[in-house]
């Protein structure tokens, strides 16, 4: 006689957390995740067909203001310290609003820098902050799959995001892409009105305010982002993520040029590799998830390590072989690396909240945030640099970073003090 399974039991299988009490959260990160996907794409275009302004300047005047925005994360920690990362992160939302809702108003270059910046600092304090809004979703022992399942949820809204952008653009000038901004803005009040409602099962940390009572109380009340820079683990950690984040410029930066220059095949190569991407995360990021949950995370992050290394190795070795080889192993080259996409990063996030003591966990995570940042600046200059030089080498190169990781995961496990918490139970 067949066993009828009940739904949560069907959903927990297929690696989907428990989600009661957390659907203002799920609905809030949804809808900012679309809204980052849409705005992504869409914003060069607009200012394009809404300005005077040309495409060079929209692009530089991007660009600074990107720049100018980079320390922001640093900011937002001491603020989750201080007013928990649920708050925070609603602020950041609300901070997106005035600089969407300021696109309607940017007709020059220094306009467009504004607007942008606020936008920037906005993502940027959603994004730091989200960690803690999933310590705070999840029981510590199923972190990782709730890290996974926002990870599949984040991708799969912002590809559809993505898309909506690429429908915008077909609909002119004018009315219709004001229209776009201002639901996009409306959409980010409802997503901090979300964050506002929501009420955590689990207690929102904050920082003491005063120094009164126990030294260690005083010790913690003085705690800086100095305290981060002397945690060696941590550091150490934060050099792996960087590792990952250069990875993961593949697709972002190098994978398109590389297919259409160095191996000299159609630009719908590459399109079809991020498609194969997208949808091998969507499908399989909670399942794996939930498969690695128990185990030691750096050991996880340490098998991604060897599978983006092998990944990259296959990439490079393709220049050298025929057309009809090359397009197969084009596809299971992405396979491999979208394997190890969606085992290191579920693992990477567990760690970075586990090892973050929680009274300024703000601080840690927004140093964490920050290897994010100043990779996604950095690897574009530096991974066209390498291919101007020999068209191999920066698959050669990304090949060496992820072998990179390994051994500092091994000095990560070596140190007393983290083992536990980075151990089996992590």
């Amino acid at each position: 006689m067949a066993t009828t399974l009940a739904p949560e039991t069907v959903w927990q299988r297929l690696g989907i957390p428990r989600l009661k009490g957390n659907g203002r959260f799920v609905s809030a990160s949804l809808i900012d995740s679309l809204g980052t996907g849409l705005i992504m794409a869409f914003t060069l275009v607009y200012f394009a067909r809404t300005t005077s302004v040309s495409v060079t300047a929209i692009g530089a005047a991007m660009t600074v203001a990107r720049l100018i925005a980079l320390p922001a994360s640093l900011v937002v920690g001491p603020l989750i310290d201080r007013f928990t990362a649920r708050r925070t992160a609603a602020w950041g939302n609300l901070v997106s609003v005035v600089g969407y809702l300021g696109f309607l108003m940017a007709h020059s270059v220094w306009q467009i820098v504004v607007v942008v910046f606020l936008v920037q600092v906005g993502h940027t304090t959603y994004w730091t902050s989200s960690s803690g809004l999933v310590v705070l979703a999840s029981p510590e022992d199923r972190r990782t799959t709730w890290f996974g399942f926002m990870t599949a949820l984040r991708n799969t809204a912002m590809g559809i995001g993505g898309a909506l952008a690429a429908f915008a653009f077909t609909l002119g000038e004018g009315t219709a892409l004001h229209a776009i901004v201002v639901g996009n803005a409306v959409s980010y009040v409802l997503a901090a009105t979300l964050l506002f409602l929501w009420k955590p099962v689990r207690r929102e940390p904050r920082e003491p305010t005063t120094a009164a009572g126990a030294g260690g109380q005083a010790e913690q009340a003085g705690a800086s982002y100095a305290t981060v820079l002397r945690d060696v683990s941590y550091t150490l950690l934060i050099g792996v993520n960087a590792t990952l984040v250069f990875g993961q410029m593949l697709i972002k930066v190098l994978l398109a040029i590389y297919i259409v220059d160095a191996l000299d095949l159609p630009a719908w190569t590459a399109g079809t590799l991020i498609v194969v991407n997208a949808v091998q995360v969507s499908l399989t990021q909670t399942l794996v998830s939930k498969r690695t949950e128990g185990s030691r995370m750096t050991r996880v992050i340490m098998l991604a390590a060897v599978l983006n290394a092998a990944a990259f190795g296959l990439f490079a070795f393709l220049y050298t072989t025929p057309d009809a080889v090359t397009y197969a192993g084009l596809l299971l080259a992405m396979v491999v690396f979208t394997l190890a996409e969606v085992i290191a990063f579920p693992a990477v996030e567990t760690l970075s909240v586990s090892m973050a003591p929680a009274h300024i966990r703000g601080r840690y995570l927004a140093t964490y945030q920050l290897s994010w940042t100043v990779g996604e600046v950095a690897a574009p200059g530096l991974l066209t640099f390498l291919l101007a030089r020999g068209e191999v080498l920066p698959m050669l190169f990304l090949l060496g970073l992820s072998l990179l990781a390994i051994p500092l995961l091994l000095v990560l496990e070596r140190r007393a003090h983290t083992t536990k918490t980075i151990g089996e139970n992590a």
